[in-house]
């Protein structure tokens, strides 16, 4: 069963291109929602790149139940942030890539340059990236 894709507006994606992390809801095995503080990327075909260390709990869930569930708050107002439901559209499990993926979100949080130990770690690390199609999105940009 696929779910349609939601158009992002150009206020939205402005809004994912600024440097706030993200909080993602997965479902546990049993039914229980599951929370994690993580960083993001919006790729430019309107999906949010996610990646983490294998096997930790939420990467598991995501690869056993693809729906998710993202806030995005406004680091500077938190009365402006957007909710995004959505499902996985794609998971790179290959190692390079997904480590190649950490990375970069790195070099994307700390743009004067990530701390070097923590990217020598992140490439020993198993690593997954995903990549989430948004179905619905909530909007609360407006002062």
């Amino acid at each position: 069963m696929s779910s349609p894709t939601t158009s992002l507006s150009v206020a939205v994606r402005d809004f994912l291109a600024a440097l706030n992390v993200a909080s993602v809801a997965t479902l546990d095995a049993d039914g229980s929602p599951r929370h994690t503080v993580i960083w993001f990327r919006l790729d430019p075909d309107d999906r949010i790149l996610l990646n983490g260390r294998f096997p930790r709990r939420w990467c598991a869930n995501l690869v056993r139940d693809p729906r998710v569930a993202l806030s995005v708050i406004d680091g500077t107002d938190p009365y402006r942030w957007i909710g995004i439901v959505g499902v996985v559209d794609e998971v790179i499990d290959a190692v390079e890539p997904a480590r190649d993926d950490i990375v970069a979100l790195a070099h994307r949080y700390h743009p004067d340059g990530p701390d070097p130990d923590s990217i020598a770690a992140f490439r020993t690390q198993p690593r997954v990236s995903f990549l989430i199609r948004p179905t619905s999105v909530y909007e609360h940009l407006e002062d």
